[in-house]
């Protein structure tokens, strides 16, 4: 008989049965269709399903601390609550704000910001982002003005006020795309506390990294939870 859970430690749930929670999260099932397929208590699988969040935010931590070059789409978005009566766009009152990066046929990488300027934007890209052959990718937001000033010479940028989403290769689509993505998976969720609102920023963060890596995400959650559980 199992004596010990192999992803987490304390468990009182044999390996088989974890590894079918495991299975409906990658799957994205919600935790009640989870509960119902398996037979668990509610809270159990809850819980389960946050520290899987968990574990995957430390994991994404741990991996920001990689530098990248190439090619690169920055941009900022707007999750949540509902739109504020007189503001609008970047001004949407209580909204919280995200600033990403994303590395054409590469990664993406999310931080959430308390504002849009270039105090706060321009710091996290020279962080990330190496200005030697590297192209990046901006719309015509002023905070990266002074991009080319500090060394990012190859940067371009598209005018999305005036109807421009694309010139060539020079866009920022592939970001684009992943907020839309984010912003779908989240939308299904029927509301997410504040609290840990980027537990579920950072899984969609995994989650697209997964995918454009080819990488099977049961497999990915099933390995992280070992190696945090040695």
């Amino acid at each position: 008989m199992e004596t010990k859970n192999l992803y987490r430690k304390k468990s009182r749930i044999w390996n088989k049965k974890t590894r079918e929670i495991i299975k409906y999260f990658s799957l994205d099932l919600p935790s009640s269709k989870t509960h119902e397929i398996i037979g668990l208590n509610p809270k159990t699988i809850d819980d389960w399903y946050l520290y899987i969040r968990k574990c995957i935010f430390e994991n994404q931590e741990q991996e920001k601390s990689e530098i990248w070059s190439w090619t690169i789409e920055a941009d900022e978005s707007y999750f949540w609550p509902t739109r504020v009566r007189g503001k609008r766009w970047r001004w949407a009152g209580m909204k919280t704000i995200v600033f990403g990066l994303l590395k054409r046929n590469g990664k993406v990488y999310t931080e959430i910001v308390p504002d849009v300027k270039a105090k706060t934007l321009v710091p996290i890209i020279r962080w990330k982002v190496i200005p030697t052959e590297t192209e990046i990718n901006t719309d015509w937001w002023w905070s990266y003005d002074g991009l080319v000033d500090i060394g990012y010479e190859k940067h371009y940028r598209v005018h999305h006020g005036e109807n421009e989403f694309a010139r060539w290769s020079q866009h920022i689509n592939w970001i684009e795309s992943f907020w839309s993505f984010t912003k779908r998976r989240l939308s299904r969720f029927n509301g997410i506390k504040k609290v840990y609102f980027e537990y579920y920023l950072k899984e969609s963060e995994f989650r697209y990294n997964c995918r454009i890596q080819w990488k099977d995400i049961y497999k990915e959650i099933l390995k992280l939870l070992r190696k945090i559980n040695r």
